[in-house]
């Protein structure tokens, strides 16, 4: 009798929550779990946050995995902006400032964020992570140096190292970025690529956004001489293609500013879309401590899903 009234109990419970709230349930399995954040976006780029645990299909290694793990309320973010302070952003410092601040107003009770910048060094301060709007506006940059350098990729080496050892919330690198990775910082520097970037994003379980800008550096630059001088001109003004490629492997977004285009909503859209993505988890198939190969799928047509594309297999002792 009394797990009969157990059973009533746990379904009234379940029926409760269906009806007041309206979610999805949470499905959530014992053991080691690949967790993998998905955004779903329609054909015009709108995001969809209705859909199912039946909808989903996460394949490893082109094989279908069951789902242990789904969740479609929002999660805890751990944030790290990453804002270029390279001189050609000179320009652009009161826009910058303007939709960073659009973007922490955006944040959830729950989220915490830190902001760093890359120039002639890079810095990331301050040393705790708050959710306090003010505290973090206070950390923006307010001045740019014209000759500074873009370390692109060491920027964001630095910033995997600024979250720590904290791993129960969602961590997230937003880059904003005018220009190309200029090398390592001073003479010997260590170098850090794009690939880098990509393996130890992946390995650290790290989502990275990125925006890029047009330059608007305080004087305008001036095309030097020869057939291709123009067009290098016009080229060495645009952001680095890089950075929408380290975002696309590590399951976050990238968005490219032109001129006259509202930075401040690209910010405010990257907020948006990480308080509505779907968290997936599967128990990994092998455990030889090897990166396999992951994709996301949906049943229903017409519908976009960006999700990591690897991750690192745990290897059993």
């Amino acid at each position: 009798m009394k797990w009969m009234l157990a059973l009533a109990a746990a379904v009234a419970c379940l029926c409760g929550i269906d009806a007041a709230g309206g979610q999805q349930p949470v499905f959530r399995g014992a053991g080691d779990v690949v967790r993998v954040f998905a955004t779903v976006t329609d054909r015009d780029d709108r995001l969809v946050t209705t859909l199912t645990r039946d909808d989903f299909e996460v394949r490893d290694e082109g094989k279908p995995q069951p789902l242990t793990l789904f969740d479609n309320a929002p999660q805890r973010i751990r944030l790290i902006v990453m804002l270029d302070v390279s001189g050609s952003m000179a320009g652009n410092i009161l826009l910058l400032r303007a939709a960073a601040e659009q973007l922490f107003t955006r944040l959830r009770p729950d989220d915490v964020a830190r902001v760093g910048t890359f120039g002639h060094d890079v810095i990331i301060g301050p040393s705790d992570f708050t959710g306090d709007p003010t505290a973090l506006q206070a950390a923006l940059p307010r001045t740019i140096d014209a000759d500074a350098p873009t370390p692109l990729w060491r920027g964001i080496d630095e910033a995997l190292d600024g979250f720590g050892a904290e791993t129960d919330a969602r961590r997230v690198i937003l880059v904003l970025s005018d220009g190309k990775d200029s090398g390592p910082l001073g003479f010997g520097g260590q170098f850090f690529s794009q690939a880098d970037a990509i393996d130890r994003a992946r390995d650290e379980d790290v989502m990275v956004y990125g925006i890029g800008m047009r330059s608007r550096g305080v004087r305008p630059r001036q095309p030097g001489i020869g057939p291709g001088a123009l067009q290098a001109m016009l080229m060495a003004d645009l952001p680095d293609h890089g950075l929408a490629l380290v975002a696309r492997e590590t399951g976050g977004g990238y968005t490219e500013i032109r001129f006259g285009q509202d930075l401040a909503a690209a910010f405010a859209q990257v907020a948006d879309e990480l308080h509505s993505q779907y968290l997936l988890g599967f128990s990994p198939p092998k455990r030889d401590g090897k990166v396999h190969d992951i994709s996301v799928r949906v049943a229903q047509r017409g519908l976009d899903v960006r999700a990591r594309r690897t991750y690192v297999a745990p290897r059993d002792q």
